[in-house]
């Protein structure tokens, strides 16, 4: 393949994994059919069955796109978090922020369909558990977590776990100012958490 066609068929994947996430992001996976990307992309079945022959295919490209793309937006954001002169709250918001955008409601949309679906949960789960490790390690750092606190450790999962709620319940209603107070509400308590911000 010359070095041209390999450049349009690269763009053409990536125009694919794009509109799958948008679709994911927007429509949820019984949506998101490989003719729906494939119409979202701008191009036609056969290409798109030529990158990729199944459904399971497109969403287990995606689903790798989704969780890389995740961990290097939660990467790009750590200075964000270090000209913060309120590091907890910093974090939640980055957090949040991270779950309410539509990569993270790709992945939602995506984890809440494996629940029911085996084997879009077999395509789910090994990426999961990979970006669950990311995500934990990168917020650990974040707030400068004491390891050797044991108690520590809980309180970077309940911070996961809570702004993943957040973000969840701003797919359904998004009220900024509610969930300002709420995150301000719950850093002012996670900064008085032993092994926080040591």
């Amino acid at each position: 393949m010359s070095q041209p066609q390999q450049s349009r068929s690269r763009a053409t994947r990536q125009r694919l994994l794009d509109a799958t996430i948008e679709s994911l992001a927007e429509v949820g996976w019984a949506g998101t059919s490989v003719v729906a990307v494939a119409a979202r992309a701008g191009v036609s079945r056969g290409a798109a069955q030529h990158h990729f022959a199944t459904r399971d295919d497109l969403v287990r490209a995606a689903v790798e796109s989704v969780t890389d793309q995740l961990t290097r937006e939660m990467r790009e954001q750590e200075a964000r978090v270090a000209d913060s002169g309120d590091r907890p709250l910093a974090v939640v918001e980055l957090l949040t922020d991270l779950w309410a955008g539509p990569y993270g409601r790709a992945a939602t949309h995506l984890w809440v369909a494996a629940s029911t679906d085996p084997t879009l949960h077999d395509l789910v789960m090994p990426l999961e558990r990979r970006f669950s490790r990311e995500l934990f390690r990168t917020t650990a750092e974040l707030l400068r977590v004491d390891r050797a606190v044991p108690s520590a450790e809980e309180s970077v999962r309940l911070t996961i776990d809570l702004t993943r709620g957040i973000g969840l319940g701003a797919m359904l209603r998004n009220d900024v100012r509610r969930r300002q107070t709420e995150l301000a509400q719950f850093a002012a308590v996670l900064a008085t958490m032993p092994g926080i911000g040591a």
